[in-house]
């Protein structure tokens, strides 16, 4: 797609998820870029710029909240889980045996042995910078957008995601690792995912508790903008309409004095 052409829908995504959805911070592009491939201008790289390293779920929230743009590879990453998920470092044994989960997510090894392995994964092939931006600022064309919002709000991105398609929105969830969800999970499937938000995006990312998100694959954005004009025209909205035509039941004596004024 044209710069042009892709700037274009990128501003008109924004502006329908402004107008239907509301959201309280700034949707995101996403990509994971190709080897070889230049950063675009004007982001921050968190170990140069901060001489830090942060997780991914850190980096998405200060896209969403600051506004920034930001690159992280390899040398930006302080979260283990999220270097091999991402296809950084290859999967050890202590990793895959589920020491990471065992006496705090699962009762067992084993058993976090099979939480480990349900958790979206690249190749380290398929391993690129993640880039992230608010829509108004991706100097790129992602390969994931991601909203997060309130449940009601990610209802209405359901609803607006089905109505070309009809059925169900399929996800997962484990309670971590939720950036695999956000960018690994939606590029391998090309389908909307309902994201959960994990522990460590809670208590890293410091996501509200009242937070969910939703991600759509970028090849599915006109046809979710068009869902989201429509669906509002058939009446699903947010704020969701209250129903207010009735008549309130008050107590006795509210009900008394009524009877007075006739």
């Amino acid at each position: 797609m044209q710069q042009t052409d892709r700037n274009k829908l990128l501003t008109q995504l924004e502006e329908a998820i402004q107008i239907y959805v509301r959201p309280d911070t700034f949707p995101l592009a996403l990509r994971v870029m190709k080897k070889g491939e230049p950063l675009p201008e004007r982001v921050k790289r968190p170990y140069k710029d901060f001489g830090k390293t942060f997780s991914i779920c850190q980096g998405i929230t200060m896209a969403r909240r600051y506004g920034w743009g930001l690159a992280m590879d390899r040398e930006d990453l302080s979260c283990p889980i999220a270097k091999i998920a991402f296809g950084f470092e290859e999967e050890l044994a202590y990793y895959t045996e589920g020491n990471l989960t065992d006496g705090m997510y699962t009762k067992t090894c084993d058993l976090g042995a099979l939480t480990e392995s349900a958790v979206p994964k690249f190749t380290t092939v398929e391993a690129g910078t993640v880039l992230m931006a608010p829509l108004s600022r991706a100097a790129f064309e992602p390969d994931v957008i991601v909203v997060y919002g309130n449940s009601a709000q990610v209802m209405r991105m359901v609803a607006a995601a089905l109505y070309h398609t009809g059925g169900e929105i399929t996800s997962t969830f484990t309670a971590r690792a939720d950036c695999a969800d956000i960018v690994i999970k939606t590029m391998k499937s090309n389908k909307p995912q309902v994201i959960l938000p994990c522990y460590g995006d809670r208590v890293f990312g410091q996501t509200h508790d009242h937070e969910m998100a939703f991600t759509i694959p970028y090849s599915s954005v006109e046809s979710f903008i068009d869902g989201l004009k429509q669906t509002h025209k058939g009446g699903v909205r947010y704020p969701v309409p209250t129903y207010l035509q009735y008549e309130a039941k008050y107590p006795e004596t509210y009900e008394k004095l009524n009877e007075m004024f006739k």
